[in-house]
C-alpha cells in the first residue's frame, strides 16, 4: 500500500512542473494561459491567483469530459492550451497533471511549490470578492494546523519521514 506521500512522489517523474517566478513569466508572455485551481472551494474562496478557475481535484476528470454534470467546458476545450495547475502545496496539482496527461492534456504543468510557494515569491493572492489578501491572512492560511487525532501515532512519524 503506497501512502499520500509516495503516491505523489511516484508520479513526479511523469509530470511537468514550473517554479512560482517561471510562472510569472509564463503570464506575461502567454494571454491565453489558462491557470486551473484544483483545491476545494472554500480554499479558492479565501485566496487564489487572479484570473483562475476553480475545479475541484475530487471532480476533475469528469470536469475535463463532455456529458457530465460536472462538464467545465473552458477546460474540455483547453487540451491544447498552455495550463498551469495549482494547489496548495503541489502535491494535488502534481496528481491532477498526470489525470489531465492521461486524458490527452498536453501541455499542463503543476505548480511546484503550490500557492505557498506562490505566497512566499511575495505574489499577490485575491480572495472571491476581489480583494486582495493581505499578507499576515495568507500567512496564517499557509500555516499547518493538524488536529492531535490527524497526526500519526508515535511509533508510525518516524516511518514516515
Amino acid at each position: 500500500m503506497l501512502s499520500y506521500r509516495e503516491l505523489v512522489k511516484n508520479c513526479l517523474p511523469g509530470v511537468k512542473e514550473i517554479m512560482p517566478w517561471d510562472l510569472v513569466e509564463r503570464m506575461k508572455e502567454n494571454s491565453d494561459l489558462l491557470i486551473l485551481d484544483v483545491r476545494e472551494p472554500y480554499e479558492f474562496d479565501t485566496l487564489h491567483i487572479k484570473g483562475s478557475i476553480n475545479v475541484p481535484r475530487g471532480i476533475l476528470e469528469s470536469a475535463c469530459e463532455w456529458d457530465y454534470e460536472d462538464t467545465v467546458p473552458e477546460l474540455v476545450q483547453a487540451r491544447m492550451r498552455e495550463i498551469v495547475v495549482v494547489c496548495r502545496s503541489g502535491s494535488r496539482s502534481a496528481l491532477a497533471v498526470q489525470s489531465m496527461q492521461w486524458l490527452g492534456y498536453e501541455h499542463a504543468f503543476s505548480l511546484r511549490t503550490g500557492l505557498r510557494g506562490w505566497n512566499d515569491y511575495e505574489e499577490r493572492l485575491w480572495s472571491s470578492a476581489g480583494a486582495l489578501v493581505d499578507e499576515e491572512v495568507a500567512d496564517d492560511y499557509f500555516t499547518v494546523k493538524l488536529r492531535p487525532e490527524q497526526m500519526a501515532p508515535r511509533s508510525n512519524q518516524r516511518d514516515l519521514k
